[in-house]
């Protein structure tokens, strides 16, 4: 648990860095990939290939394609849509479909999960109510997206993690996570990157490091190893938990002048969607029970 808190503080800073800092300015295909360099370079010198095989190497690359790699593709994207208090509030979903993602690994269906992801979609509608056009829907669609690839890459990492000897020092292995993600982001900075807009400020190049190293290098080894640690529920509740630290650091440091009853009244109902998630878990434990 104390790895999961830890990150989230820390994690809270970034999204007002990157949508303060490098949103709109620097390329986001470039971002991501000097990100995900940086998180690779840290650990890399650990890195002792012989402690897996080489379908465990694959699959921890696999994950950190999808949760790093792909995800950081779509969160960099949604600052080019949505404020950072509203790509905030869109992180709500990532609970439910960490839900989802165990019904479709158990061969189950809970209805009840449509309904609360329509109440957390008119919580998002309040929040634009005056102003809800074509970018601000893609925008809502692209942080789902994101939402996604790291619930899969949490859940996935779990069920790897399961799998291995619970000694094995995690930080001899964790680089081939951040190799998974260079597969993508490479790739993907050179198809679609704008080399006319790097970092041109000692500042940009500043957070790309600070988010590179610290953020991604050792906070997705902390929050990975953390999650292993808990129960699904907790893991669940931990990632909503960014999003009252993350609105906090934004609205008192970067956004004083922001719409704060609606941001609030539409968190309210996002929030509502989310504790009638949990108590329908919590009716159905007792029950099976």
């Amino acid at each position: 648990m104390g790895y999961l808190v830890g990150v989230t503080v820390l994690w809270a800073f970034s999204f007002s860095l990157i949508g303060v800092y490098l949103a709109g300015q620097v390329d986001s295909y470039f971002a991501v990939l000097l990100r995900v360099t940086l998180a690779m370079l840290v650990f890399l010198p650990f890195l002792r290939p012989s402690l897996l095989r080489g379908k465990q190497r694959l699959a921890l690359m696999a994950l950190g394609a999808v949760q790093l790699g792909i995800m950081y593709t779509f969160f960099y994207q949604s600052f080019l849509l949505l404020s950072v208090p509203e790509v905030l509030l869109f992180t709500i979903f990532t609970p439910v479909y960490i839900a989802l993602l165990d019904d479709l690994m158990f061969g189950r269906f809970t209805p009840i999960y449509l309904v609360t992801a329509l109440l957390a979609v008119l919580g998002a509608g309040v929040i634009r109510y005056d102003g809800v056009d074509s970018g601000f829907w893609l925008g809502f669609l692209v942080v789902q997206g994101a939402n996604l690839c790291f619930a899969i890459g949490q859940v996935g990492y779990r069920r790897l993690a399961a799998d291995l000897p619970p000694t094995l020092p995690w930080h001899n292995i964790f680089g081939w996570f951040f190799v998974g993600a260079m597969v993508i982001a490479l790739p993907a900075f050179l198809l679609f990157g704008n080399t006319a807009a790097l970092p041109t400020t000692s500042l940009q190049w500043g957070v790309l490091a600070w988010l590179g190293l610290v953020a991604s290098g050792l906070g997705y080894f902390a929050w990975n190893q953390g999650a292993t640690k808990v129960d699904a529920g907790t893991l669940a509740i931990m990632n909503n938990a960014l999003i009252p630290a993350g609105l906090v650091v934004n609205l008192v440091i970067w956004n004083r002048d922001a719409d704060i009853a609606r941001l609030v009244l539409g968190a309210a109902i996002m929030a509502t969607s989310l504790w009638l998630n949990h108590w329908w878990l919590r009716r159905r434990a007792i029950s099976v029970a």
